[in-house]
């Protein structure tokens, strides 16, 4: 992997500040820059009265490791990277290798869905074409064909429920006419939100060794995701069930559940926490992958993120650690 930047939180800041005297108003621009490390922080004027917002004013910043107890560097319950995130308050409540750039796996369809509700409307019909159809066995796929076709609204319930990757390249295909040219717009919408230590070349998050981000980036994409009261609606699905059309018109039924094992019962969080929902990822090289929103008694949100975990209890073991720090 290669690094696209030589810092960690930074993006595009253009910002009007007013004069507190009342007298008038000056506006300031500053241009967005990855080699200077004034653009994530506050700036200041000669000027008191005049100042820039930071663009990660409303954001944490993760400047290194935070851990909490005992470590696991190797072995069954090991993992590469962790952070979690008060999205209330910013504040982070563990960090470990966060910056590194890491295999995101099925967690790239954050994403996609980002840059498709942001550029498509939900009702918008979708066609299948030939880059659509998956063969591979060992690819998480609803066997789409040439000429079958579904709302956008239907393709996000899939895509981000139960994680289709030929429901992924639909979406990049009929939005930006091909996999290449979406991804391009992934890339820029993640420079956009901060996140410069990724690169994207698919919407599926299937391997290609320049296909990367870290954990702070996720937490970045996913904190943006959730502003969407759509896509937390479907991460929050335990299971979903629709029909779509095939090139002849026919219906054809597709129902899934949730891939995340927290909404599936099958893993218990710390008592006074609820998991809303997230987006899990696990192919060969990232290993197993967890993003996920979650909220304590008094409402406030919190943003998790594991990556490369040794196996899918590695990963959900480390959640439920992280869960268990909003508890003390």
């Amino acid at each position: 992997m290669k690094c696209t930047s030589k810092i960690r939180v930074i993006a595009l800041i253009t910002a009007a500040a007013a004069l507190v005297s009342g007298c008038g108003s000056k506006s300031y621009e500053y241009a967005f820059d990855v080699n200077n490390n004034k653009s994530a922080f506050r700036y200041e004027t000669s000027n008191k009265n005049d100042t820039v917002s930071s663009f990660a004013e409303d954001l944490a910043v993760v400047s290194g490791d935070i851990i909490a107890g005992d470590e696991v560097a190797t072995g069954e319950n090991s993992y590469g990277s962790a952070l979690l995130v008060n999205a209330d308050t910013n504040d982070v409540l563990f960090s470990k290798n966060a910056t590194a750039q890491m295999y995101p796996a099925s967690m790239t369809k954050v994403m996609t869905a980002i840059v498709a509700l942001e550029n498509e409307d939900v009702d918008k019909v979708l066609t299948a074409d030939a880059a659509c159809v998956m063969t591979a066995g060992d690819v998480q796929k609803i066997g789409l064909q040439v000429g079958d076709t579904m709302t956008l609204d239907q393709a996000l319930h899939i895509l981000l429920i139960y994680s289709a990757n030929d429901v992924a390249v639909l979406i990049a295909d009929n939005i930006a006419g091909s996999v290449d040219a979406f991804a391009d717009m992934m890339n820029e919408k993640a420079k956009e939100i901060g996140a410069t230590n990724t690169h994207f070349v698919n919407p599926h998050g299937l391997h290609d060794e320049n296909h990367y981000t870290t954990a702070y980036d996720m937490y970045l994409m996913f904190n943006e995701a959730c502003k969407s009261d759509l896509f937390t609606q479907i991460i929050n699905m335990q299971e979903y069930s629709t029909e779509y059309k095939n090139s002849s018109g026919t219906a054809v039924g597709f129902s899934c559940s949730n891939t995340n094992r927290f909404l599936k019962g099958l893993v218990k969080a710390p008592t006074n926490i609820t998991p809303i929902g997230g987006k899990t990822g696990t192919t060969l090289a990232a290993g197993s992958c967890l993003v996920m929103l979650s909220k304590d008694t008094k409402g406030a949100s919190y943003i998790s993120c594991v990556m490369k975990g040794y196996n899918i209890d590695a990963t959900y073991g480390k959640t439920t650690k992280m869960l268990e720090i909003i508890e003390r």
